[in-house]
């Protein structure tokens, strides 16, 4: 008599694969396609996992899938207790299956912790300061410059002992009064995590 398991097994053979060949092509364990093919359906957990290999199975066979499908039902129906084996659905993969989705929560797995490495190592780390203008460092007759720079948002700047606020993008701005030849200045900044950062420049006037 015609059954599921021989419409698979008949097919299989036409196209003279292996079983082997068959498990890394679908990705079903080699023992579970032969139980298809021997119609033992007690080796399978449930009625849903056998319908779910056997569609995937046939497309790769290039069979009608709902013929099979029906044979299968037939068959099913004829059995009024199928007592299936209370596996995990994951014992159907096959080696290399599980391998790709072992990777695939190694590599999320790596990712998260890098990102989160990422970000502890930014709450960590000293402020960053930047001095945005002026570029040059030499004048001739400016009596003062303004100097615009940019350091992180919440952070706490102080230059030359005077408090100093910065706006929404962490711009600020001094306007330093240029006195003699040799103007040094001290900015310093101390960020959200009570790390310091100074930064120390000189401007020179000349005659």
């Amino acid at each position: 008599m015609l059954s599921v398991g021989k419409l698979l097994k008949d097919a299989r053979e036409r196209k003279k694969l292996s079983l082997r060949d068959v498990e890394k092509r679908i990705k079903v364990r080699e023992q579970f396609i032969s139980a298809l093919e021997e119609d033992r359906w007690d080796t399978f957990t449930s009625r849903i996992y056998v319908t779910g290999i056997l569609k995937n199975y046939a497309r790769f066979l290039e069979l009608d899938e709902r013929k099979i499908l029906a044979f299968f039902r037939r068959e099913y129906e004829r059995i009024e207790d199928i007592k299936f084996k209370e596996k995990v659905s994951s014992s159907y993969l096959s080696s290399d299956s599980k391998k790709t989705i072992i990777a695939g929560f190694v590599i999320a797995f790596a990712l998260l912790i890098g990102y989160f490495s990422y970000q502890l190592f930014q709450f960590l780390k000293p402020p960053t300061i930047q001095i945005v203008s002026p570029q040059s460092s030499t004048f001739k007759r400016e009596r003062t410059i303004k100097i615009i720079g940019k350091t992180d948002k919440e952070a706490v700047i102080t230059i030359m002992g005077e408090r100093v606020y910065q706006n929404k993008e962490g711009v600020f701005e001094y306007v330093m009064p240029l006195k003699q030849k040799i103007n040094p200045i001290s900015i310093e900044v101390i960020g959200a995590n009570g790390k310091k950062t100074i930064l120390e420049k000189t401007f020179t006037k000349t005659q």
